[in-house]
């Protein structure tokens, strides 16, 4: 029986869907139709798939977020099939086909729930916003066995991961890459263009209807700092000075990413040397890390609540992380976000910043912006809570805490004092 799925695909998207090419990266301007499109990719190759039991995933940064994006679109484009078997698991996010396929929807903010599944085709959507591993340890291993497939989906925030992959998919062969304009697409009126950057400004009108990556983002915090740290140079080779300590800046990651700084003193000059990020992964994982770096360190940073006791162990990770080897350390106060933020202002005033070890944490201080409340059309007192958010904070412990080392040379301005040492 043949079934006739309620799709028609725009223009735009055709090329996407006749590609050969395992792997796509789409970079497309609001109200293209990119969710729509890659919601009907998904069902054609739970359909048409060769192998047995075909499995395909729709991943969104937040479960709650593939639910309301998603999801109707998916029952919508699957509804014909209803007669002849198709099953729909509203708790689950969930289609089994009749010919023993199954789509589903997930959130990458529990991306451990895909561990040990496998897949024969994924859309990642906004995977920017994916905690750091959800992708390299999770879902990539997951197509490994059947060679599944996998399209990344998105709009521009600055130059994040995903801004890498387009760039990546654009010299290798096995990728299909496409970057879809509003101004090259007719899909919207150019009245409604027009009211759109009237009312949006050209920033944000650059990076959500002509997919600017290199769009200053609204609400960021330390945009102008920022800005002043790359016309002034000061992104460029920053190498260890074996004869200085290493300090490091954590933010302690519960169920999402933990953001390390490496930072030394030279002078007047924060030398930001490196930075790492991950999630998933023991307290133990870090401190190997630490060891492998081969720095010398001086003291490491620790966010205030690192003192608060965990119900299963009954330990702090504080506690933990002393047993592990990291004795030397210092609390960082518990301030205000705010004041926080402000400190970071004149901090930034004499960073360097390594350009390859540091460049996501670099991009995460480019983009930490505060909330938008949509329906008020107002910017909130917060912070946006997002992928920029770890390496921000983190940031915000190093700006803010009191550290001075007997190796730090000149450089009044910079000189502190050591508080809270164990």
């Amino acid at each position: 029986m043949e079934i006739e799925i309620p799709y028609t695909p725009r223009d735009v998207f055709k090329p996407f869907h006749d590609r050969s090419e395992r792997f796509a990266c789409i970079v497309a301007h609001r109200r293209a139709g990119k969710t729509v499109a890659a919601i009907n990719d998904l069902i054609r190759d739970t359909i048409t798939c060769p192998l047995k039991n075909p499995r395909t995933a729709y991943i969104a940064p937040f479960y709650k977020q593939a639910k309301a994006v998603a999801w109707d679109y998916a029952k919508e484009f699957t509804a014909p099939m209803r007669d002849v078997g198709l099953v729909v698991n509203e708790s689950e996010l969930r289609i089994d086909f009749p010919n023993g396929g199954r789509m589903r929807l997930f959130g990458a903010d529990s991306y451990d729930s895909m561990r040990g599944l496998y897949f024969d085709s994924v859309v990642l959507d906004e995977p920017a916003d994916f905690p750091v591993n959800a992708w390299p340890t999770v879902i990539r291993p997951a197509l490994s066995d059947r060679e599944g497939k996998a399209t990344f989906i998105g709009t521009p925030k600055g130059r994040n991961e995903f801004y890498e992959i387009y760039k990546a998919s654009l010299t290798n062969d096995r990728w299909f890459s496409a970057l879809v304009k509003a101004s090259e697409t007719d899909i919207l009126e150019p009245d409604e263009l027009s009211e759109a950057l009237k009312t949006m400004g050209e920033d944000r009108y650059n990076q959500e209807f002509e997919v600017s990556f290199d769009a200053a983002i609204a609400g960021a915090y330390w945009a102008t700092e920022m800005q002043a740290v790359m016309a002034e140079g000061r992104i460029a080779e920053v190498p260890y000075e074996k004869s200085k300590p290493v300090y490091t800046a954590w933010d302690l990651g519960v169920g999402d990413s933990t953001a390390i700084w490496f930072a030394q003193f030279v002078g007047a000059e924060r030398r930001i040397i490196d930075y790492y990020e991950a999630s998933g992964v023991g307290l133990d994982h870090y401190v190997k890390m630490l060891n492998d770096r081969g720095y010398v360190y001086e003291r490491h940073i620790f966010p205030h609540d690192i003192r608060v006791r965990e119900l299963g162990s009954g330990k702090s990770r504080l506690e933990t992380l002393a047993e592990l080897g990291l004795r030397n350390y210092t609390v960082a106060p518990n301030l205000r976000v705010d004041d926080g933020i402000q400190a970071v202002r004149s901090f930034l005033s004499t960073c360097w910043f390594d350009e390859k070890k540091t460049d996501r944490g670099v991009e995460a201080l480019k983009q930490y912006r505060r909330s938008y409340d949509e329906r008020q059309r107002t910017w909130r007192a917060r912070p946006e809570h997002d992928w920029t958010s770890h390496a921000s904070d983190a940031f915000r412990y190093l700006s803010i805490t009191n550290v001075v080392s007997d190796n730090w040379s000149g450089g009044g301005s910079i000189k502190r004092n050591i508080q809270g040492v164990a």
